[in-house]
């Protein structure tokens, strides 16, 4: 449709809207901002009409079109934000791409009620390619979807290949059609699966494009370098030099340093000092900032108009600082991205690259670590020294290093996209104290886990407090432990709780080959190191054999013999040596009454040959595929021996049992992922009536919205679920169904709560066991009795008239009143296993399922396990199997077993129930009775709030913290 058929009468400017813009990462890693276009952009828009060759232009309105009138600049930066639309990409304020919809009826006429709107595109030729048409298409059609629009039409040239693949490739439903020389395409815009697909892929192949470029500059550029040594800048500059120049020798790479005080013709360690980015005479890629804070948004404006691409930002004084900082830090961010930079930082440590053709150490690192396969991460600059010296000491390598401070821009979720696609990383380290968005790093995170393992140290664990100059939205604020444990578990990271023990685990993992199973081996020459490393197997949860004693005096030949009868033993899924120095040494020194100090020449010993065996041992068990580690006391010697085989030591039974029960679960994790994959489904339930419930919902709310006027903002559901966008997040509290309409609305699910009428005296006690039928139980449901057997509120197996009135004067008696205790009558559920069941919303990581037994006990011990929602079939059975009282569902001491099927379908239910109604804040049913045949629920809460808006399931954008 020609755009001049489109009427435009004089009204008052709309309300600009800002929640439109959105800084976005285009495919190349490069940064660019989507917003709404206004009168204001007239300039602009002329400016990128200019750069456009004819032949786009040609494209754009099918024929020779070489300037735009006055007429086509108002057209085009005039809009009501509603019925027509235009949005542009913006870099260095200016306009690189624009879009524009009109709003039609089904003739294709311009309407303000019609469902579909013409769309069309223009990019600039010098930035085709970089997947910007892709990225609009993504907001508009959010932004349509929130006007009420359903489906775009276009019509585009059959020559114009590039925008008919923007179209076909986006994974919306769509029909094409040809007729009279133009292709006709309609799309739908309700995403899909396959929109959802593509959308996360463009989002990996950006993010992960963005940190190769910072990690792999061609010139860096320290600005702050100075003469004065005890500077961070000289000191940059000294570490950049130490690794920058080692590349290959083709390297071409330069290192530039700028200092705007610096008289002319100075240099700082051999490299020339220049006043100014601006004055360096070639490009540079990235900069190195460590100038003071007042001096930061000059030197980022300056960076920006000399085309760099990346900002490693070493300066405090942003977020730690308080509310000020965190303007400073926020307004960094946005200019660096209004240039199309990212930002490490500000208040980071810095990046290091090992890669021997390209090394860099953009960071405070003294030297570079030696090249191996762990990719670490880290938000605090003092771990990361902890990190890099840990890696050292152990003699383990790294192939990229990411300590980014305040965590403003870049994040450990970038990284991430980036170690997914780099052959060089083989285990990934992580230090996190917080997430920026938790429902990301659980996705990115699955993904990664399946080829490489994650570990990770989470601070601030107990706390959930945010850590100085840690800026996360609000919903990702104080997550609850619990919270983080099921978001590692379902992604597959594994958690250890020390730094020690992050690089434990992480060694067995890059070094050995994966555990098949949980049985182990454990072979030494120490009875009594033996038997604690079987203890420590055994509280870990492994399955040991009984330890194989060579005792003190064991040779070589006899661990060699040992070992290899482990490995082979198909019963045998690792096998732990454990050693202490052999007779003759250390021990003996002691035993002679002289006490051997730590310089002793003889403290640590080792007889070589067991070097030899367990290098041996240690080729044969990478063939078998099974793990093969030491813990040893006292031995200094053996460890080193080892390393170059690639078997961690560990000077500790314990910690070396813990480092294999990680890589245990975590490989049982992978088995686990890789059968779901083909065989976990999400089941067909009967008796589900979603379009009954969702009504159900909405009178509820609407009648309290009626009641208690909230300041919400108004989303159809829609355009919550697209996703557009988290910052328009409506507001509302939440609201408590009572008992009746709670158990109307799970009903609607096919979860079926025992019914219970209300007894405030005797008369209706009788009234209503008598409509139930006995047995019946007496309980309180007030809300400080509910659940609270412990206070004597609940009277069970009530058979007759006389004991029910006897239990119900006991506990109006006891309870203050049948009327204030809210006595109710509800009929007795057979005998079994009590136990809970809930799902709550997690603003952060969305529904979350969890399940427990009923009781005190479980509830101090924060024994419940827990799920993300969807829930598969093999995540309910392997909830209900996780939390350590499992063994009472499954028959124990003699017990007959519960009905685990019934328990089950009714996790199913209950995730189906709260992932189809967002609006459901939380659902608990306690008691849930599992008797050997069925369950009974004897007692449901609903909660309910306004529909939240998923901030993961809009179109590409960068975080806005």
């Amino acid at each position: 449709m020609d755009d001049a058929a489109v009427p435009h009468p004089e009204q008052s400017e709309p309300d600009y809207p800002q929640h439109w813009e959105a800084d976005i990462l285009l495919r190349d890693g490069g940064t660019a901002r989507i917003r709404p276009i206004t009168p204001d952009d007239a300039g602009r828009l002329v400016e990128f009409y200019e750069q456009v060759s004819d032949q786009s232009k040609y494209f754009r309105f099918f024929a020779p079109y070489p300037r735009l009138s006055d007429k086509d600049v108002r057209r085009f930066t005039h809009h009501d934000f509603v019925n027509r639309v235009g949005l542009a990409v913006v870099i260095r304020d200016r306009f690189i791409a624009t879009v524009r919809y009109d709003r039609i009826d089904a003739e294709g006429r311009p309407s303000e009620t019609g469902t579909d709107a013409e769309v069309a595109f223009l990019v600039q030729d010098a930035h085709q390619g970089r997947g910007v048409a892709s990225a609009l298409l993504e907001h508009i059609a959010a932004v349509a979807q929130e006007r009420g629009i359903r489906r775009f039409q276009a019509e585009v040239l059959p020559e114009n290949r590039k925008m008919v693949k923007v179209f076909t490739d986006a994974g919306y439903t769509q029909h094409r059609s040809f007729a009279d020389g133009v292709v006709h395409l309609e799309l739908d815009l309700e995403p899909t699966a396959a929109s959802l697909a593509v959308m996360r892929a463009r989002e990996h192949r950006a993010e992960a494009r963005s940190v190769q470029r910072l990690l792999t500059p061609r010139s860096v550029a320290v600005l702050g370098a100075s003469r004065n040594p005890q500077t961070v800048g000289r000191a940059l500059l000294r570490d950049l030099l130490t690794g920058f120049g080692a590349g290959g020798k083709d390297d071409d790479r330069r290192i530039y340093a700028v200092n705007r005080n610096a008289p002319p013709g100075t240099e700082v360690d051999g490299v020339p000092v220049h006043r100014s980015i601006l004055d360096i005479p070639g490009p540079v890629d990235l900069a190195v900032i460590a100038v003071p804070a007042g001096a930061v948004p000059a030197a980022v404006a300056e960076c920006g108009a000399h085309g760099v691409q990346g900002l490693v930002v070493v300066t405090a004084g942003y977020a730690e600082t308080g509310p000020e900082g965190r303007d400073r830090q926020r307004a960094l961010v946005r200019q660096a991205r209004a240039a199309g930079m990212r930002v490490i930082g500000p208040n980071a440590f810095g990046l290091i690259n090992t890669d021997p053709e390209r090394p860099l150490n953009a960071s405070l690192a003294p030297a570079l670590p030696q090249r191996g396969g762990f990719g670490i991460f880290c938000q605090s600059g003092a771990i990361g020294v902890a990190l890099l010296e840990a890696a050292h000491r152990r003699g383990l390598g790294v192939s990229s290093f990411a300590s980014v401070g305040n965590r403003a821009d870049v994040s450990g979720n970038d990284l991430l996209q980036y170690w997914a696609e780099d052959p060089a990383t083989d285990v990934v380290l992580l230090y996190l104290e917080s997430f920026g968005n938790p429902r990301k790093f659980t996705r990115i995170a699955r993904r990664l886990a399946a080829a490489k393992p994650i570990v990770v140290v989470k601070g601030a664990r107990h706390t959930g407090s945010l850590p100085p100059g840690h800026t996360v939205p609000a919903t990702a604020t104080g997550l609850r432990d619990a919270t983080v444990d099921a978001l590692f578990e379902q992604a597959g990271v594994t958690r250890v709780e020390t730094i020690t023990e992050l690089y434990d685990t992480g060694e067995l993992l890059a070094l050995q080959p994966l555990p098949p199973g949980d049985r182990v081996a454990v072979v030494g020459n120490s009875d009594s190191l033996g038997l604690l490393t079987h203890d420590a197997c055994l509280s870990a949860g492994l399955r040991p054999r009984t330890p194989v004693d060579l005792t003190t005096a064991a040779t070589g030949e006899n661990f060699r013999i040992a070992l290899d009868v482990a490995l082979e033993d198909r019963a045998v899924d690792a096998v732990i040596a454990v050693a202490i120095p052999p007779i003759g040494t250390s021990a003996h020194a002691f035993m002679g009454g002289r006490l051997a100090g730590p310089d002793d020449p003889e403290m640590g010993s080792d007889d070589p040959e067991i070097a030899a065996a367990l290098l041996e041992a240690g080729e044969r068990a990478r063939e078998l595929g099974k793990p093969l580690l030491l813990a040893h006391l006292a031995l200094t010697d053996l460890p080193s021996r080892l390393r170059p085989g690639g078997i961690p030591a560990y000077p500790a039974p314990e910690r070396a049992v813990r480092a294999l029960a990680h890589a245990v679960h975590y490989a049982h994790w992978r088995r686990r992922t890789a059968v779901a994959e083909e065989t976990a489904r999400v089941p067909e339930l009967d008796r589900i009536d979603e379009g009954a419930a969702r009504a159900r919902v909405g009178a509820a709310l609407s009648t309290r919205s009626a009641a208690r006027p909230s300041p919400a903002t108004t989303l159809d559901r829609g355009a919550a679920r697209q996703g557009f966008f988290a910052r328009t997040r409506p507001g509302g509290a939440r609201i408590t169904l009572p008992d009746a309409d709670a158990a109307a609305l799970l009903a609607d699910y096919g979860i079926d709560v025992s019914p219970t009428l209300p007894a405030p005296d005797e008369e209706s006690a009788v009234r209503a066991a008598a409509a139930l039928g006995y047995p019946v139980a007496l309980k309180a449901t007030a809300p400080h009795l509910r659940h609270r057997p412990d206070l004597g509120s609940v009277r069970l197996d009530l058979t007759g008239e006389p004991g029910l009135r006897r239990a119900h004067r006991e506990l109006d008696a006891l309870l203050g009143g049948a009327a204030q205790a809210e006595l109710v009558v509800q009929r007795l559920a057979p005998r079994g296993v009590d136990t809970v069941i809930g799902a709550t919303v997690d603003p952060a990581v969305g529904a979350i399922l969890s399940f427990g037994l009923a009781g005190a006990p479980a509830e101090l011990l924060g024994d419940v396990a827990h799920r993300l929602v969807p829930a598969t079939d093999q995540d309910v059975a392997g909830l209900i199997r996780e939390v350590r009282a499992a063994p009472l569902l499954f028959g124990w001491r003699g017990a007959e077993a519960v009905d685990t099927g019934a328990l089950e379908e009714l996790l199913l239910r209950v995730s189906r129930l709260v992932d189809d109604l967002p609006e459901v804040a939380s659902v608990d049913l306690e008691p849930v009775v599992v008797a050997p045949h069925g369950l009974a629920i004897l007692g449901a809460r609903v909660r309910l709030a306004p529909l939240p808006v998923r901030s993961d399931l809009g179109p590409r954008a960068m975080s806005t913290l």
